[in-house]
């Protein structure tokens, strides 16, 4: 379950993402917290979220041509950099009397351009940390880390703002970069699994785009993944208008419901951990149950079937986003992986900003139940739909295969490999072109 951590460059990054991302949840609640109090207003509070996550969806595709062309490293550590020095100067903004938030919106903002280009070198740094045989673990492990972070980062946000104020918070986050800068100078060079980076010809956006376009298996992945990501898994929106109207569990009862996602979420990163493969069966199999989940959740009758059934929810999630995450990266060609990882980086900020609203304006106009019963409907028949096309898909891979068999034409032997590797195979095997690391 835990064999990434016999890395010891895994073992400095694990540790290290653990600071950090409890830093980084620590700044988020004292921000919105911050915003919050300026103009009492929650779309207020929603505006800021959105600013941070927006460059993502402009951003994505140059930033993971570069981390294609560029040693992933030093964007790492310039990343920390730029988001440490952004939070000391939030702690700065906050020291005074703000009445403002045009200067925490830049900063969000600023802060999600920074996240922007570092997620594609993040991503293809961390594949090079532990190596193709236990990347899906690591990531697995990342999930767990993040859920912990999260939790412990809100919990620490809470009880020190009344101590030190929103400034020290701020402060505290940018500190926990130094753990990261920390890990990554502290790293054996020589235990990296160095990807090499792509050719000149192969580094354009456009090159990544194709890719994309061209690989039926991951259009469909990742359109289940943005279905699932919008529709089947914004519980902040749904949990709290259940809480609030049929459950009439209130802030109580919410915040049960909070930590039962929680619990699901470890649940859920602990199970990844502990399998050898992620196939793309497993998601499949998962978005179903999960869809089912949703339906159950809507006609729950009380707030404590409502908790039972969020914890395979929240641990179906981490699976559904591991195994996107493992297969994205695994089963496509090396030279191109931080393209992709900025392409599944878009489809994640686009259900970020889609879904909640959606849910939203679901429960105002139907009701909480309608809402997660009708969104339940759409996972499940978009689930089932993405099964029967990865079929397809497989189907097609096994009688282009046969035919190059029968009727071979050696002059374009070559191009074998290529038309396998488009079709990876469900049996969560890596693709030969992926294997071809450092």
């Amino acid at each position: 379950m835990f064999r990434s951590l016999r890395h010891h460059n895994y073992r400095l990054w694990a540790i290290s993402d653990m600071v950090s991302v409890t830093g980084t949840w620590m700044q988020a609640l004292a921000l919105n917290w911050l915003i919050l109090s300026i103009t009492h207003s929650a779309t207020s509070v929603g505006l800021g979220l959105v600013l941070n996550a927006a460059p993502a969806l402009v951003l994505s595709p140059l930033a993971g041509a570069l981390a294609d062309r560029l040693p992933v490293r030093p964007i790492v550590l310039a990343a920390q950099v730029a988001q440490g020095g952004l939070a000391v100067l939030l702690a700065f903004i906050a020291v005074g009397d703000v009445q403002t938030t045009g200067g925490l919106y830049a900063i969000s903002l600023a802060s999600g351009v920074v996240g922007a280009f570092s997620g594609p070198a993040l991503g293809r740094f961390g594949a090079e940390v532990v190596g193709p045989e236990d990347l899906s673990n690591a990531l697995a492990l990342g999930s767990v880390i993040n859920s912990a972070g999260r939790i412990l980062g809100m919990s620490l946000a809470g009880a020190l703002i009344p101590l030190v104020g929103v400034s020290g918070v701020f402060m505290a986050n940018a500190a926990s970069f130094l753990a990261v800068i920390a890990a990554v100078l502290l790293m054996r060079r020589g235990e990296l699994h160095v990807i090499s980076p792509a050719a000149a010809t192969e580094r354009g956006i456009a090159d990544g785009l194709r890719y994309v376009l061209r690989t039926p298996w991951l259009l469909v992945t990742f359109a289940l993944a943005f279905v699932m990501g919008s529709l089947g898994r914004n519980y902040q929106v749904t949990m709290a208008a259940m809480s609030d109207g049929p459950l009439n569990a209130g802030a109580g009862g919410y915040g049960v419901l909070s930590v039962a996602f929680a619990i699901g979420t470890v649940l859920g990163g602990l199970y990844a951990a502990a399998r050898a493969r992620l196939p793309l069966r497993l998601l499949l199999a998962v978005s179903v149950a999960a869809s089912v989940g949703q339906l159950l959740s809507g006609v729950s009758p009380s707030l404590v079937f409502f908790a039972i059934v969020m914890v395979p929810v929240a641990a179906a999630a981490v699976i559904i986003d591991t195994t996107v995450s493992t297969r994205a990266q695994l089963d496509s060609p090396s030279h191109l992986r931080g393209r992709v990882i900025a392409a599944q980086g878009m489809v994640g900020a686009a259900a970020g900003a889609v879904g909640p609203p959606a849910l939203g304006a679901l429960s105002d106009a139907l009701g909480p139940r309608a809402a997660l019963v009708l969104a339940g409907v759409v996972t499940t028949a978009t689930a089932l739909i993405a099964a029967y096309a990865l079929i397809r898909i497989k189907r097609a891979r096994v009688s282009v295969a046969t035919t190059m068999d029968v009727n071979p034409v050696p002059v374009q032997a070559a191009a074998a490999p290529a038309a396998s590797a488009a079709f990876p195979a469900m049996s969560g095997a890596p693709a030969v072109a992926d294997s071809r690391v450092g």
